[in-house]
């Protein structure tokens, strides 16, 4: 290895130079009275000569090198040198026999293709952080080494030790991982682990996580049953990533159940919400979007909050989108909310979803929605199946960097026997003394001719008998009776037009009211009672029907 170019430059080696061109200078100054060299050391200050690089003895310096050299010559790479660390590391090498036999260390490496590009190209490469056979990590650097002006050469190889570096680096690997299956297991479980399937909808949603990192974000689902047949489907997300995003998801989906039991309409539902938010967090946001499904109307009634909009795709194909958003974000405060609505009848499907699915940095946020579109008006089959496709064909995979829910709904539309378990029957009810036996007869008709058993239909009887008389005493007109059966249970409801909402409370001995709710909660396996969009009032109860083998 020559050194003479870099040893050229060192200021001992210029002295020395000089000394060599000028060997009769020293008598000629000593016959002038120049100081005697004995003197001169004490007299100067300049620091002793330097040894040249060349007279620096190589090879005793790279066996003491703490990192791995190896020398390789020519095509084949045959062994020319490996320094003490080396061959502690991995055991003497017999020189001569080429790396394939004599270093197969490397050859594990896949090191032996990089050492025939540095000696074709004439360039060092580096490969950083290889776990070898000796258990430890090595940054190998191979440097092209030329003879003379030949066309001879080698590859000198030099690895430094890095295990720690790499252990450190795997360490906080692990960290990471685990702070990741944390916030994943957090998001999870905060999600419902089961739908509710309500009698008249088939349900499917799916989560997809964002990425690989610890930074899940705060999007959520929720199916809510009210009773009455009517059903509470909810979608949202909070902005922002992390464990925080998830913890305020998690108190807002609480929250929404709580308020859905209340069985206000969507826009009071999402107003009470966003006062909550700016409780939790005034620095976090969240969209939403929370809707109500009623069998008997046929329509998804929605309010939302900043959320993206409701796809609904009809029996014949043709996709429809909901109007903009009805109010702004959670959290924002100040602001009234409305509510919207959106057919749904039979054989229709409706897709509630977040922006992790139609999204794109490079791409219009409008565009990802009109190809949800396209490829909702292709998708058929389960709610499932239509969720599968609708996320593969987003192209959402295992590195999205954004967390995608999404939630899809069906209505089916029923044919044959299954038609015959879904039935519908009503009676205006004009007031007067004449309206308990009419509604009576009616409700003991209707169950007759849907054969229901005698201890039920005599139940149901009892309870529209109630609920009609505290309809004619407290409520105003116009007022109906609605019967309705599903293939689970047997629902009564009763409207009027007075928004006054009856309690259950303990009736007196001596009272002569107050005893109709009561029988009416006593005998029915669950009721209810909220306020009508149009004024007025629905006081409902339900019983479950023997299930048939």
């Amino acid at each position: 290895m020559n050194f003479t170019r870099w040893s050229a430059r060192l200021p001992g080696t210029q002295r020395r130079a000089a000394a060599r061109t000028e060997p009769t200078a020293t008598p000629d100054r000593r016959g002038e009275g120049a100081v005697p060299a004995a003197r001169a050391e004490h007299l100067t200050d300049e620091p002793p000569p330097v040894p040249a690089v060349d007279d620096l003895p190589v090879r005793e310096v790279l066996d003491r090198t703490p990192a791995l050299v190896a020398l390789v010559h020519g095509t084949d790479h045959r062994l020319a040198y490996v320094n003490e660390a080396y061959a502690a590391a991995f055991g003497a090498r017999p020189p001569g026999e080429p790396a394939r036999d004599a270093l197969p260390e490397l050859c594990a490496l896949g090191l032996l293709p990089l050492l025939d590009q540095v000696l074709r190209s004439g360039k060092p490469r580096t490969l950083k952080s290889r776990k070898a056979p000796d258990g430890r990590s090595y940054t190998f650097t191979c440097t092209p080494v030329r003879e003379g002006a030949g066309t001879g050469g080698g590859v000198l190889v030099f690895a430094t030790d890095v295990t720690d570096h790499a252990e450190a680096v795997e360490r906080l690997r692990a960290s990471e991982r685990r702070q990741c299956e944390t916030a994943v297991t957090l998001q999870r479980s905060l999600l419902p682990q089961e739908l509710e399937q309500p009698d008249d909808l088939r349900i499917a949603a799916t989560y997809h996580p964002g990425g690989t990192e610890a930074a899940v974000g705060g999007d959520w689902y929720d199916v809510i049953t009210l009773g009455g047949g009517r059903t509470a489907l909810v979608i949202g997300d909070v902005m922002g990533r992390g464990v925080r995003a998830a913890a305020v998801m998690g108190q807002l989906r609480t929250a929404v159940r709580a308020y859905a039991r209340l069985d206000l309409p969507p826009h009071e539902v999402l107003q009470l919400l966003d006062g909550l938010a700016t409780e939790i967090d005034a620095n976090q946001i969240a969209t939403c979007v929370y809707a109500i499904h009623d069998p008997n109307e046929g329509r998804l009634v929605y309010a939302s909050a900043g959320h993206l909009p409701i796809l609904v795709r009809d029996e014949s194909g043709t996709v429809q989108r909901t109007d903009e958003p009805t109010g702004p974000p959670l959290g924002t405060g100040g602001w009234m909310h409305s509510s919207g609505s959106i057919a749904l009848g039979p054989g229709s499907t409706a897709v509630l979803y977040t922006d992790g699915l139609v999204e794109r940095r490079d791409a219009d946020l409008d565009e990802g929605i009109a190809a949800l579109e396209r490829a909702l008006a292709g998708a058929t089959g389960t709610p499932q199946v239509v969720c599968d496709r609708l996320v593969r064909t987003a192209g959402v995979t295992a590195d999205h960097d954004d967390d995608v829910a999404v939630l899809v709904l069906q209505h089916p539309a029923r044919t044959g026997p299954d038609a015959e378990l879904f039935r519908n029957a009503a009676l205006e009810l004009l007031g007067g003394v004449e309206a308990a036996p009419r509604a009576r007869a009616f409700a003991s008709g209707v169950l007759t001719s849907w054969r229901f058993p005698a201890d039920l239909h005599d139940l149901g009887v009892l309870a529209a008998s109630e609920l009609v008389a505290n309809s004619l005493q407290h409520g105003t007109p116009p007022m109906r009776l609605r019967l309705r059966r599903t293939d689970r249970r047997l629902i009564i409801e009763v409207t009027d037009g007075d928004d006054h909402l009856p309690r259950r409370r303990r009736a007196e001995p001596g009272d002569e009211s107050g005893r109709g709710i009561a029988i009416v909660a006593t005998i029915a396996s669950n009721w209810g009672c909220r306020r009508t969009p149009g004024g007025g009032k629905a006081v409902w109860c339900e019983f479950a029907l023997p299930r048939t083998p």
